[in-house]
């Protein structure tokens, strides 16, 4: 663990919990907004004490997913549009939420904050699984296939993860026009899979046999 990790760490989480909020609660009008706050629970708690076992237990995986700048131009597109449609995902949803236009009935909630904390397990799962995870897209020195646990179901669990966790997250707040929205994951996500997996087949040894043995990509039986 190095100082400079830690105050990245610390910044990134601090930037993430005020710029939610701001998005979330500014358009909302108010601090009143139970769901909001049930999202910002469940999301950040969880990612504050996996952030404190990273740092002292591996560094170097923390270290990989906080950095996101993308050198392939492909991939920042993905990155932008991914971005875009979180402001316009958590807007909406304040908005949706102020001015009663479409709002879902608090067991719908629940059942989200449900959800989204199993798709959590999941993706600590992967974390512990493969410690190549980076957030960019690259062949790290020395990587190599993983095949095994959730591996061996699905070539990309990370993305089944955030899958669910991406689209629990308009349910939790709430909101439908919102859930409409975060609709655009799956696509934007189909568009980095097929790049991340042509850098995969072209730079990592083994790949072209995993995609062979392994024939579904997030989700068993169906993709």
């Amino acid at each position: 663990m190095t100082s400079k990790l830690f105050c990245q760490a610390v910044l990134k989480f601090i930037l993430g919990v005020v710029g939610i909020g701001v998005l979330i609660f500014l358009p909302a009008g108010t601090f009143h907004y139970w769901n909001a706050w049930l999202l910002m629970g469940i999301l950040f708690i969880p990612m504050f004490f996996v952030g404190i076992v990273m740092l002292f237990k591996n560094p170097d995986l923390l270290r990989k997913r906080l950095n996101s700048k993308e050198q392939q131009s492909e991939q920042r597109l993905v990155i932008k549009l991914s971005g875009l449609m979180f402001i316009f995902g958590f807007v909406i949803a304040g908005l949706d939420f102020r001015f009663k236009w479409i709002i879902l009935p608090n067991w719908v909630s629940w059942t989200a904050a449900v959800v989204f904390l199993f798709s959590y397990l999941l993706y600590a799962e992967v974390l512990r699984e493969n410690t190549y995870l980076s957030r960019i897209v690259e062949v790290q020195k020395g990587q190599k296939v993983i095949d095994t646990g959730v591996y061996g179901i699905v070539r990309h669990p990370m993305y089944s993860a955030t899958l669910i966790l991406f689209l629990s997250i308009p349910l939790i707040l709430g909101s439908v026009l919102s859930f409409v929205i975060f609709l655009a994951y799956p696509v934007i996500i189909a568009k980095r899979i097929r790049n991340e997996e042509a850098v995969l087949e072209k730079d990592l040894a083994g790949y072209s046999e995993y995609k062979k043995k392994v024939k579904y990509k997030i989700i068993p039986f169906v993709w």
